[in-house]
């Protein structure tokens, strides 16, 4: 049996979308720039798929950017907020337990001479209200929080810290922006820009973990938010991403928006359960483990901490079994062998809880079947390494 367990790493495609791609690949390849009918046809598909992602926000079609990937699109919103408003301030407020696609923007951004404040979380990864609150003065111009952390799945508050911005911003006549990565948020709950994130400035979206392609991914930039080019050239994405678009890849995004907010509630209830029932098991199978992830957390994940084990170890003790698993962020995981999960250490666990942390992340393709069989996996590997005694 194949039990893959790494969705916020990546996902399979839908069926619907690696059609769509194969088909557009042989006949509609035209350059959406041009002026003949190919171009034209292509024009027209890409505006569909502006709507569809567009719809996935409840934004407006011309405040959506294609771009590669959700790091371009944080890139694109950090570097270009503190370059435009590099006049009216240089403080920067984040969090400790952002995705490296922020974290390492904000180290060049400070070795630069902007002021990075990196705001803790307690042992649930929520961040420090009060803190973040007393961060905020005339000198910050952006603020970014991520919608999902994509370790631990904690709902992060980010309609109250939009709030807060919006009310600092109206008693001081300030305008600060934030920008939040909802790379993890995307697909499983209802961000709605006009409304309950009506104070969201700049948002972040990757198609590759709603089960689209690789290679595309998309930001929300609110009407009145200036940014400076990202790359200069022949004015594609609003003059601020030049290039020839990917068509497929932004064709595969809108259809993999769309297929997943067409029944979000029916998915996201799914996945929810079958998260819930992979709780259970582990916790009534095995001994010694820490739960990392709320229980209100996102439906996709579920990190666990099983105590006295490595969790490099039991991931690939797992593999062997067909199951593939993370112990963290794919895309810190090298740095994270040196000193364990950052996202772990900022909230405060003990070695023994860090380095025994497993990181489950499901889909609506996860069944039963697989979640009771990785439940004994785990447990016969977690027992396994027990018995042999290596931790010390």
């Amino acid at each position: 049996m194949k039990v893959y367990l790494d969705n916020s790493a990546t996902t399979r495609e839908f069926d619907e979308v690696r059609k769509l791609i194969y088909e557009m690949s042989g006949s509609a390849y035209g350059n959406p720039s041009s002026l003949h009918s190919m171009g034209l046809e292509a024009e027209k598909l890409l505006k569909l798929a502006r709507k569809k992602v567009a719809l996935g926000w409840n934004a407006d079609e011309d405040e959506v950017i294609f771009t590669s990937c959700g790091t371009e699109s944080d890139n694109m919103a950090l570097f270009g907020i503190a370059e435009s408003r590099k006049r009216k301030g240089r403080r920067i407020i984040s969090t400790a337990v952002e995705h490296p696609a922020v974290l390492e923007p904000l180290c060049r951004l400070e070795q630069q001479g902007y002021e990075i404040i990196r705001v803790g979380v307690d042992k649930e990864c929520r961040p420090d209200m009060e803190a973040l609150k007393n961060s905020i003065n005339e000198e910050t111009i952006l603020i970014s929080v991520m919608a999902v952390n994509n370790e631990i799945g904690t709902l992060m508050p980010i309609k109250e810290i939009g709030e807060l911005k919006a009310e600092y911003n109206e008693g001081k006549g300030t305008e600060i922006v934030f920008h939040t990565d909802a790379v993890q948020a995307f697909g499983k709950l209802r961000l709605d820009t006009k409304k309950e994130l009506k104070n969201v400035d700049l948002m972040t979206s990757s198609a590759h973990k709603i089960h689209g392609p690789k290679g595309v991914g998309a930001l929300f930039i609110r009407k009145g938010i200036k940014l400076p080019p990202l790359l200069p050239g022949g004015g594609q994405e609003r003059g601020l991403r030049s290039g020839t678009e990917n068509m497929t890849g932004i064709s595969g995004f809108g259809l993999a928006t769309e297929l997943c907010m067409r029944n979000l509630e029916e998915r996201t209830a799914k996945i929810s359960a079958m998260r819930d029932r992979l709780r259970e098991g582990l916790s009534s199978e095995i001994k010694d483990i820490r739960l990392n992830s709320p229980e209100d957390g996102i439906c996709s994940i579920l990190n666990v901490s099983f105590i006295g084990t490595r969790g490099e170890v039991i991931l690939h003790d797992l593999e062997t079994a067909g199951i593939f698993v993370s112990t963290g962020s794919a895309c810190s995981s090298n740095k994270s062998r040196q000193s364990g999960s950052h996202v772990l250490n900022a909230m405060k666990l003990g070695k023994r809880e860090i380095e025994g942390a497993i990181r489950f992340s499901l889909s609506e393709f996860t069944s039963e079947e697989e979640t009771d069989y990785t439940v004994l996996k785990v447990k016969e590997a977690v027992e396994r390494f027990r018995r042999l005694g290596s931790f010390r």
